[in-house]
């Protein structure tokens, strides 16, 4: 699949300008367009300010990291101000948390593109039907997950995972405390009028996924 691009800028703009152009017109945000790039964020920065000019090989780890073919970021070539299509790759869509991996094995699974950069063999995408995590989730909005099975509650702590407590799913925003009688597991939803649920060695509680970014959200 794949989807035209427009592209407004003037004919000849600077590499910076197309980064910050194109970052912006994507929703993603400085830090994490630098890190999937390999480079830092004061960097990046500082490319799109025009302070600073960027290497091929810095203009090739953009355009990945965006999922951008190289001829949009460059100001020179026959391809660079023409439409140009995303590849996207299709990823399981889910209306609840699963117990296992997911699979596009599963019997007639609806599935959703996502950029290529974000597609991955563990990673499927949730459409969110609870409202404990707005303003930052909403109903209706889907999300990339990545199956972590069993992670460590204290290698995720501050990130938003898809969880089975007592069988029973739920997605949450994780945190640790260390107490005298044990470490505690602490679920909190984003929206303040969700009570925060706490998690001793009582409870059947495991870790599904991480959820990494938000896919889609209508308006």
């Amino acid at each position: 699949m794949s989807v035209e691009l427009p592209f407004p800028l003037p004919r000849g703009a600077p590499a910076g300008q197309r980064i910050r152009f194109h970052r912006r017109r994507l929703g993603l945000k400085q830090r994490d367009v630098a890190e999937r790039a390999g480079i830092n964020q004061g960097f990046l920065s500082e490319l799109e300010r025009g302070r600073r000019n960027p290497s091929p090989a810095t203009l090739r780890a953009l355009a990945e990291a965006m999922g951008l073919p190289l001829a949009l970021l460059t100001p020179e070539g026959p391809e660079h101000d023409s439409p140009q299509p995303l590849e996207t790759r299709d990823v399981p869509l889910l209306g609840a948390i699963p117990a296992g991996p997911p699979s596009l094995s599963q019997e007639s699974p609806e599935t959703f593109p996502v950029l290529r950069h974000l597609w991955g063999r563990d990673r499927y995408c949730l459409r969110l039907s609870y409202d404990s995590m707005e303003p930052t989730l909403k109903p209706g909005d889907i999300v990339l997950v990545e199956y972590r099975r069993q992670v460590d509650p204290e290698f995720v702590q501050g990130r938003i995972c898809a969880c089975l407590l007592d069988g029973e799913p739920t997605l949450k925003r994780i945190s640790v405390e260390s107490r005298p009688e044990g470490r505690l597991v602490i679920l909190r939803g984003d929206n303040p009028r969700v009570q925060p649920i706490l998690v001793d060695d009582t409870r059947d509680f495991s870790i599904q996924g991480i959820v990494l970014a938000i896919v889609s959200r209508d308006l």
